[in-house]
């Protein structure tokens, strides 16, 4: 009976040796999420780091956006030579830790991407073990990272979390912009034959006006923030914007579009439909033909008509063979817009470069030296674009058709 208690004892002991216990516990009175860190180029050549921290009981107030309870953030910022002196500085103006787990945005602003590079800004946050690299990455499009980091917004009351909802939302039903993360970013800047592609966000009003509750007490707000474009980088520096449809034709390449409305000419009438895309699938092959190479580029969609403003039979074969045939022109040109762009830009975002790599090891130990100099710009590409027309929603003929007869 005593061995068999000894024995009980001895085990317990044992487990209690495996026990982790709270060494690294943090208490939410001791800690200060940040939402979003900015980053920017003072003028001093200093960088300048923004972080916007969550004020959990201002976030948790219901039935007001502004008011008496507060602003849902505050923003702070500090200089220094590196990125991690300048976080540490910020310390010494916030009575908590920072605390960087939740930190799902990352801004960078236009001159500091334009003039030094985005090349060494994630080497800090690549290591840090607190930051998660799948935290999104934009620019700040005409503006500095801190102006924009401290506009505050209506509807979602983090602001952070208004970019990244809207990037979402955009990305998934439009089509013109795209959500990286930083650990795509990363990829983008090491992986040969590719540069990274980031959306740019803007301010659109007065941005001191913004930092003010009273902006948030208003239908429509003054100053607001709004996706605007995708940087285009060479080398880690920003060179140039696409917007509207060369921006999507940049990313029906990349193959990162979800859904996306296309309006179509008919006729002599201008916008005549929209073509509402459902799928849709890009195949990017590389090969080489008399010793250079070629990057074939397919793409298949699918949807249905979304809107018409001109009397058409959509119960018949051969016009719904004619849109389609219609959007294919429109889509190829998209794309091919975007290329001679990215090419007169003398960078590789689309990755053709991999692609060559992936297909002939051997050729590209050749191409690679001067890639995005001689050999991109003068790429040859074969655009192929399929589009299928499911079905036109709730019906195949609209009322326009009776309006327009019994006039």
């Amino acid at each position: 009976m005593i061995d068999r208690r000894r024995f009980i004892f001895l085990i317990l002991i044992m487990q209690s040796l495996l026990l982790s216990g709270c060494w690294s516990q943090k208490e939410l009175t001791d800690i200060a999420f940040v939402a979003a860190l900015g980053i920017d180029k003072g003028e001093d050549g200093k960088y300048v780091g923004t972080i916007q921290i969550v004020n959990p009981a201002n976030v948790a107030t219901t039935g007001q956006t502004g008011g008496s309870q507060g602003a849902p953030v505050t923003v702070f910022s500090s200089n220094g030579d590196t990125l991690t002196e300048t976080v540490r500085r910020a310390t010494a103006k916030v009575s908590r830790r920072l605390y960087f787990t939740h930190t799902n945005l990352v801004v960078v602003g236009e001159q500091l991407a334009r003039e030094e590079g985005i090349n060494f800004l994630f080497d800090a946050i690549d290591r840090d073990p607190e930051f998660r690299t799948t935290a999104t990455v934009v620019i700040a499009h005409d503006a500095n990272a801190q102006d924009l980091i401290k506009i505050l917004s209506i509807i979602e009351k983090v602001p952070a979390n208004k970019v990244i909802k809207i990037l979402e939302s955009s990305e998934k039903r439009w089509g013109e912009h795209i959500n990286t993360d930083v650990h795509e970013v990363i990829q983008g800047l090491v992986s040969p034959g590719k540069e990274p592609v980031i959306s740019g966000f803007k301010i659109k009003g007065d941005a001191k006006q913004g930092e003010t509750l009273e902006n948030l007490q208003q239908s429509s707000p003054n100053t607001r923030i709004e996706a605007n474009g995708i940087g285009i980088f060479k080398n880690g520096k920003l060179t140039d914007w696409f917007e509207g449809t060369t921006s999507r034709g940049a990313l029906w390449v990349l193959d990162k579009i979800s859904a996306t409305a296309i309006n179509l000419d008919w006729e002599e009438k201008k916008e005549a439909m929209v073509y509402d895309l459902l799928r849709q699938k890009t195949e990017v092959t590389a090969s080489m033909e008399k010793n250079r190479p070629k990057i074939s580029i397919k793409v298949r969609t699918e949807g249905q008509i979304g809107e018409v403003a001109i009397p058409i039979d959509l119960n018949d074969p051969t016009i719904i063979l004619k849109i389609e045939k219609e959007l294919e022109k429109q889509i190829k040109s998209e794309i091919e817009d975007a290329i001679q762009r990215a090419q007169e830009n003398q960078t590789d975002v689309f990755g053709f470069g991999e692609s060559v790599h992936r297909a002939n090891p051997n050729e590209w130990k050749r191409l690679k030296l001067d890639w995005d100099e001689v050999h991109f710009p003068e790429l040859d590409t074969d655009v192929t674009v399929d589009v299928f027309i499911r079905g036109t929603e709730l019906r195949n003929k609209s009322y326009i058709s009776t309006v327009e007869n019994e006039r």
